[in-house]
């Protein structure tokens, strides 16, 4: 049973309200649509996604009922690590657009009633910035090289990296240039990790940040959040075994003590931007990616900090009742003490999309089963698509704000047989293609039926689409009763009429495999995630993510119940 209340195919401004002149915590229960700038919509045909092809489609965004869009980097980049190499942080790729575009763009999200949110990408730059060009041309000991972290290397002719620490892309996080020096990246050769002891790199990132926010922007997603701030005394020290990405790590390791991962320091960088984004009226808000345990994460989300964090655990746990209840509680816990809201999401630019993971077995490498191009194991489609709008209804149940990705409201699943040849993430050549990286999650969305690049734009696209994308896309689901986009905008329509407070009550009388909580002003929240057929408890049905049966919740579904 669904929603039938014609949906609004363009809202006007007076039908999504501008939450911040009313509330400066709107963020607290939004719902944050991500777009992936290169793969929502071109607008000059050169096959690479543009601004001006985002200003295009907003009205898609604003009539599926999402409170704010959060932009992934549309800097100016070589494309290394899919734009997050940044050139320059205060700036439009050409490839993009230009700062004219970016401001109309701000303008007609505004007009439709949506905040904007940018990515800032402050642990590292692009090989190609123009301050790092001036440190290799100045050589060892020079100020230029002092933003960065140069280091000598090891051994009698300095030929061995300074440490042991890895990229989280694979391989040594240390580069050798010819004079013969090595420079730290976390991440791509391409994106060199600035040092945050240099007051130089503090002080542009405070022009970066109210760069944006004087054109317009309301918020920030802070990438690599917690690893902007490095042990760097010397002599260095190595990692040992303790794993590539330092996540492992954490785990053993007393809080704060990793040598470049969520180090203490690093929350004095963001209480310093907090006086930043206090003094705009709204205050400006800010969301933390960090991948750290929950009580770290905390920290992060703190309201003299960034007031949000991203909540990973939640991505991360299968499908399985008792674990998302743990899940759920362990993070409404955590929010709270930090005096945030807590964060959900499902999918984003960076893993394999919830249609498709979700359906995975527990025990499933998502690497192993990309390279095996989702054939090991196989992944039925349709079931995928059933489990994952009954995990979104699920999810937007929850107190605190819900971040959708791109084309998930489309019930995308991944693309997971590219083929080699196409592929672009660093990942996949870092790794020796023993990974191969998250292209099947950022391939282009599908607006119409049929086209060269199914209503992308008007000439190919960066990334092949197959050819089922066509019934996933917009122009094949608008209007149609039943279908996961109209599922989504009746979804966050009625959302946005029933809540209240950030708080649930869990019922604890269901059957196994079966989550069920209250929320004021007493709508409740049923999900079916066991194998077998369940009673549907008393209640008007308000939305269900599959059609009922009688009083019947059958296995992967929820419903939303006054």
């Amino acid at each position: 049973m669904t929603d039938r209340t014609p949906a609004h195919r363009s809202r006007p401004a007076a039908d999504h309200p501008d939450l911040s002149a009313k509330n400066p915590d709107w963020w607290r229960q939004s719902v944050v649509y991500q777009i992936y700038p290169r793969s929502f919509a071109d607008a000059d045909g050169d096959g690479l996604g543009d601004i001006r092809g985002i200003t295009e489609r907003l009205t898609h965004v604003a009539a599926l009922g999402a409170d704010a869009v959060w932009l992934s980097p549309f800097y100016p980049s070589e494309l290394a690590d899919g734009g997050y190499d940044v050139i320059d942080h205060r700036d439009v790729d050409p490839r993009l657009g230009t700062l004219d575009d970016f401001d109309a763009m701000v303008a007609e999200a505004h007009r439709l009633g949506l905040k904007v949110i940018v990515d800032i990408v402050p642990n590292h730059s692009s090989h190609q910035h123009p301050w790092f060009q001036e440190a290799l041309r100045a050589g060892p000991g020079s100020a230029a090289r002092a933003r960065y972290v140069f280091r000598d290397g090891r051994g009698p002719r300095g030929d061995q990296p300074p440490t042991d620490w890895q990229s989280v892309f694979g391989g040594s996080a240390w580069q050798r240039v010819p004079d013969g020096q090595w420079y730290l990246h976390l991440f791509a050769p391409e994106q060199p990790d600035f040092d945050w002891r240099n007051e130089e790199v503090r002080a542009d990132f405070r022009t970066t940040l109210r760069f944006w926010a004087d054109r317009g922007v309301d918020g920030f997603r802070i990438d690599v959040a917690h690893g902007l701030v490095k042990d760097l005394d010397e002599p260095l020290r190595d990692i040992g075994d303790l794993g590539a990405t330092g996540e492992a790590a954490l785990a053993h390791l007393p809080p704060g003590s990793h040598p470049h991962w969520d180090r203490d320091d690093v929350h004095e960088i963001y209480r310093d931007w907090r006086k930043i984004f206090d003094a705009y009226s709204p205050p400006r808000t800010a969301v933390a990616e960090a991948w750290v345990p929950g009580p770290r994460r905390a920290l992060y989300a703190r309201p003299d900090e960034l007031g949000q964090a991203f909540n990973f655990e939640y991505l991360e746990a299968p499908w399985d009742a008792e674990r998302l209840r743990r899940v759920i509680t362990d993070s409404l816990q955590v929010a709270q003490a930090a005096g945030a809201s807590a964060t959900w999401v499902l999918s984003n630019h960076d893993v394999v999309r919830h249609a498709s993971r979700l359906m995975l077995p527990p025990d499933t490498d998502p690497d192993a089963w990309l390279l095996s191009g989702g054939r090991t194991p196989a992944v039925d489609e349709r079931a995928g698509l059933r489990r994952a709008r009954a995990a979104t209804l699920l999810m937007l149940a929850l107190p605190g704000s819900a971040y959708l990705y791109q084309g998930e409201e489309l019930g995308l699943p991944e693309v997971a047989d590219l083929p080699a040849e196409v592929l672009q993430d660093p990942v996949w050549e870092q790794t020796g293609h023993a990974r191969k990286g998250r292209d099947g999650c950022r391939v282009p969305l599908p607006w119409t039926t049929t086209g060269p690049s199914y209503g992308f734009g008007p000439g190919g696209a960066w990334l092949p689409q197959p050819a089922r994308f066509a019934a996933y896309s917009v122009q094949a689901q608008d209007g149609v009763e039943g279908s996961t986009l109209e599922l989504y905008r009746s979804a966050l329509r009625l959302r946005r009429k029933l809540l209240a407070g950030e708080e649930l009550t869990w019922a604890e009388d269901t059957p196994e495999g079966v989550l069920a909580f209250t929320r004021s002003p007493g709508w409740r929240c049923v999900a079916n995630l066991s194998g077998r057929p369940v009673a549907l408890p008393p209640g008007e049905v308000l939305l269900s993510s599959a059609p009922l049966t009688g009083r019947t919740l059958e296995p992967d579904t929820t419903v939303w119940l006054a």
